[in-house]
């Protein structure tokens, strides 16, 4: 079996954490201070986003970069 693309393994990496913090996209963009629609390509693995972007959604969902890394497998 292959493994996941690392940012389809991200994506769903944000998309749980976001979801067992009780917040929607457009919440956590907004706590993050980003675009709902960047968030939700992340969260599809459409966008790639940078190591600042992954710091701001880490801050907003009270984890840290790495912990949302090692979530994701990557």
């Amino acid at each position: 079996m292959r493994a996941k693309a690392p940012g389809i393994a991200f994506g769903e990496a944000i998309r749980a954490a976001r979801l067992r913090a009780g917040l929607s996209q457009e919440a956590l963009a907004a706590e993050a201070g980003l675009h709902r629609t960047y968030v939700g390509g992340i969260e599809r693995g459409e966008r790639n986003p940078s190591l600042v972007n992954i710091v701001r959604l880490a801050a907003a969902l009270n984890t840290t970069a790495a912990a949302l890394i090692k979530d994701a497998g990557i």
